[in-house]
């Protein structure tokens, strides 16, 4: 195997890891909630559970199961139902690999969502809606991962956590399917449609309403914010370490193709599950068995543009200027490569002086750029993991989330982050071979509990948590992050995220080197 195939396929293994460290479990029986509450939709009611201070309703279906002659096909409206659904566990996840889902799973009926709503909501006090994508590269994640009681409760809004087609079953393109290549961004438009529809029955205000996401979910905002279809769907939108400037030739963050290319992949999948030289390739597609399909299934998954979806390229579209002037929040963590080097590293890679070369070759093919980089990044006798990390952090999220950023603040009130806690509760087990910082993913457990754990943070660490929900609530609720008590958060400068440490700074493009990047094309 060459050295590429190695590290991108370590790489990507990471990214599933890191996109969320920890997978859903239910709560132990002692702390089962006892009062249950039930909210009629316009489908049938669902059944929730009552918390301390807010209720959760899990596993609503926002869109028919995609089964049959609808794997592949656009998101249907689900069946209705008369009898009072049981919402108080989570639903299945949408088929994946084992990863973030234990033993991973092959259940298509998976478009689902869950609602959390503060106690005393109705229709008379409407909150803010917050519609959380989760991340995993396109392949892996469920909403039901993001416990977000606390944000809920402190931030006073409604928050929804959506499930959407992953993979091959959300992403494959091929001719002979209509509008194939975003399904699993069609599943997010259908599960914001609910929303319109549904959330004030939970107390949510329809007409008020933020998408976020982190990574794959950050990208899939951009999307969004590209695809004509989404406009009037929502009113701000949150990016998270998925900057819509994002492309293939850098691996680790997401980004779109051309339909071309993802109909040629489609292709290469239809021959790994002997489709391709049948009469009518999608209907042999659809009869492969779940499993077959995961396994047969490219590590790296992409939506396509091109298509009646996503009619081009999100960088292309924001740099034209053709998205909803909506408000934005956006921003990266300030050591996002690292985890994927200390991954790449203890698989058996080291990086030494004399190695580098050869691993920054891996990436960039081009020698040119290879030996530039190099340059720009020398590796001494024992900085070789943070030199890799920094290489991977800027070229593929610092960088291009500053170029989003200028092209965004272009047209829309915009404000920038940069989570930068070095003592960032760790991400996976065991000791890392270096110091990780504040890597990819790793402001998720200041917002969510992540798989209904909530993680071991200091004193400090908890009033930053504080603040950041504050600051992305307060940005849900007015469109504007500042409110009395929290540190003034300027359009015109970088706010960096740290424990008793909350400033603004200017040096965000030198410390990441983005004018190297930006020439280096």
């Amino acid at each position: 195997m060459s050295m590429q195939r190695v590290l991108t396929t370590l790489g990507c293994a990471l990214a599933t890891v890191l996109a969320t460290a920890w997978s859903a479990a239910p709560p132990a029986e002692s702390a089962r909630p006892a009062a249950t509450t039930t909210v009629r939709t316009h489908d049938g009611p669902v059944r929730g559970a009552a918390h301390d201070g807010y209720r959760t309703f899990e596993g609503i279906p926002y869109a028919a199961p995609p089964v049959g002659r609808l794997r592949w096909a656009p998101p249907r409206r689900a069946a209705p139902w008369s009898e009072v659904r049981d919402a108080t566990r989570p639903a299945s996840a949408c088929p994946q690999p084992a990863g973030e889902v234990p033993g991973g799973s092959t259940d298509e009926d998976c478009l689902h969502l869950n609602v959390t709503t503060p106690d005393g909501t109705g229709p008379a006090r409407p909150r803010p809606v917050i519609v959380w994508l989760h991340g995993g590269g396109f392949t892996t994640g469920a909403g039901s991962s993001y416990d977000a009681h606390r944000m809920v409760t402190r931030g006073d809004v409604v928050v929804v956590t959506v499930d959407y087609r992953l993979g091959a079953l959300g992403f494959l393109a091929h001719s002979g399917l209509p509008d194939s290549g975003a399904f699993g961004l069609a599943d997010q438009q259908a599960a914001l449609r609910w929303v319109r529809a549904e959330i004030g029955a939970f107390g949510g205000d329809a007409h008020n309403v933020t998408l976020a996401g982190e990574s794959a979910g950050g990208y899939s905002v951009c999307a969004q914010l590209a695809s004509p279809a989404a406009a009037g769907l929502f009113e701000r939108a949150i990016i998270e370490s998925g900057p819509c400037t994002g492309r293939p030739g850098r691996p680790f963050a997401p980004s779109s193709v051309p339909l071309s290319t993802a109909r040629a992949a489609g292709a290469d999948l239809a021959a790994k599950v002997g489709c391709r030289s049948t009469r009518n390739v999608v209907a042999c597609l659809r009869r492969v068995d779940v499993s077959r399909l995961l396994a047969a299934q490219d590590t790296d998954q992409r939506p396509a543009h091109a298509t009646p979806l996503l009619p081009s390229d999100p960088a292309a579209a924001i740099a034209a200027g053709h998205f909803p002037h909506v408000p934005v929040l956006i921003g990266n963590n300030h050591d996002e490569g690292n985890g994927w080097a200390a991954g790449i590293i203890q698989a058996g890679h080291p990086v030494t002086p004399d190695t580098w070369p050869d691993v920054v070759a891996a990436f960039f093919p081009s020698p040119g750029q290879a030996k530039a980089i190099v340059r720009e990044y020398p590796v001494h006798r024992t900085d070789g993991g943070p030199v890799f990390g920094a290489v991977i952090g800027d070229a593929n999220f610092a960088c291009p989330t500053t170029r989003t950023d200028s092209l965004l603040a272009a047209h829309v009130p915009l404000w920038r982050y940069e989570f930068a806690d070095e003592h960032a509760p760790p991400l996976t087990p065991g000791t890392p071979p270096f110091p990780l910082g504040a890597p990819h993913a790793s402001e998720l457990p200041y917002l969510f509990d992540l798989g209904g754990r909530p993680r071991d943070l200091t004193a400090a660490q908890h009033r930053l948590a504080d603040t950041m929900i504050d600051y992305w609530t307060r940005f849900a609720r007015t469109a504007d992050p500042n409110g009395p008590s929290l540190p003034h958060w300027s359009r015109q400068t970088v706010l960096s995220l740290a424990p008793d440490d909350i400033v603004p700074t200017r040096t965000v493009q030198t410390r990441h080197h983005c004018a190297f990047w930006n020439t280096l094309g």
